[in-house]
């Protein structure tokens, strides 16, 4: 009897580790696709704020109010739904006393705009938040001192909301949480892409670079390398300062590259230097270093090209090298990581691409 115990003791330890292994891959799984799906709203509803087109931002109040409906366990709805236009107010919750401001744009000024609506006379017992749907909040924001002439109970350092913050809540809650939370962005956001069934740019990017023969010795006169040494420190980017300086020489290679990529069609090159930022966006607002943020860029890029549907095969180095190349260029064609005040990282203004950044 004692053997007997034993082996279901072992069989159900066994069974308890599997089973604690799939649900933290899980965890793992909704989390991913939340985070990816959340940055890149973001990141589309700043880069379509620059062209003065707002539709996203009218939609997204919604799909926020049921974000935080479920993430906060409240019944935030449109308030345009009861009253149309209000100013300072997009969200409101009448059994919880919440209003929420939705925007774009994440300023003190902002806030204070907000909080001397005159229609907050009418909800002096409510809590006041603000959520800001492209930028995320420094901490100097949300440590500032607000005009708050109606005595909102509003308190900056939690009360104002971000993709990150939101993101910090998500990852600390419960699967089944997470589940309902995964369930809404994919009906709302989409499912996640399967690069299976796709072409990507990239895959045809690889395929010319990997035709090309590179010289070790080849230099780009263009190059500033003093601008370019500014923006690795700047950006504490030392521990992937010699792969920057290994792959900068090939930066008017990947320039003919993508002139006679653009041949094929417009936007060509733009598109796989936004892919490459928004691989960016996604991992720079995590713990990771700079560092860890870089090569997470390359690991991505990876991932994307490798199960890409015209993806030629070719041993891992070379593909490995070649997204290199491309990351590097990126990060000195002003695409990925922040630039120091004054970087300009060519020495002529004689372009053959349009693909750089303006001066």
């Amino acid at each position: 009897m004692s053997v007997i115990f034993i082996k279901c003791s072992i069989n159900i330890c066994s069974i308890a580790g599997y089973l604690l292994e799939e649900f933290s891959l899980k965890r793992k799984e909704y989390f991913d696709y939340i985070e990816d799906k959340l940055h890149y709203l973001a990141y589309r509803i700043g880069g379509r704020d620059k062209l003065n087109l707002l539709d996203l931002n009218i939609h997204s109040e919604t799909f926020f109010a049921e974000l935080c409906n479920l993430i906060f366990d409240l019944k935030l709805t449109n308030i345009n739904a009861l009253k149309h236009n209000t100013e300072g107010i997009d969200l409101i919750d009448n059994t919880n006393k919440v209003v929420v401001q939705v925007s774009s744009t994440c300023s003190k000024a902002k806030i204070n705009s907000s909080l001397s609506k005159d229609i907050f006379k009418q909800y002096s017992d409510y809590c006041f938040k603000f959520i800001s749907i492209s930028k995320d909040a420094t901490d100097t924001l949300r440590n500032s001192l607000f005009k708050n002439p109606y005595n909102m109970n509003f308190s900056p350092k939690d009360d104002i909301w971000d993709c990150t913050s939101l993101l910090r809540i998500i990852l600390a809650a419960g699967n089944e949480k997470q589940k309902r939370i995964y369930d809404l962005i994919k009906k709302e956001l989409g499912p996640d892409i399967d690069y299976n069934k796709m072409e990507s740019n990239l895959a045809k990017v690889i395929t010319f670079l990997a035709d090309v023969k590179l010289d070790e010795n080849a230099v780009s006169p263009e190059l500033d390398p003093f601008a370019i040494e500014d923006k690795i420190e700047f950006n504490n980017l030392q521990g992937v300062e010699e792969t920057i300086d290994d792959y900068k020489i090939f930066y008017h290679k990947i320039d003919e590259i993508y002139v006679e990529f653009d041949k094929e069609g417009q936007n060509k090159s733009y598109s796989v230097l936004q892919e490459i930022r928004k691989q960016y966006i996604s991992l720079k607002s995590s713990s990771k270093s700079s560092s860890e943020v870089f090569y997470g860029i390359i690991n991505n890029l990876i991932d994307i090209i490798h199960n890409s549907r015209n993806y030629t095969e070719m041993p891992f180095e070379e593909l490995e090298a070649c997204v290199s190349i491309l990351v590097v260029d990126a990060f000195i064609r002003c695409k990925i990581f922040k630039n120091p005040e004054g970087y300009v990282h060519v020495t002529t203004r004689q372009y053959t691409s349009g693909t750089k950044c303006i001066l």
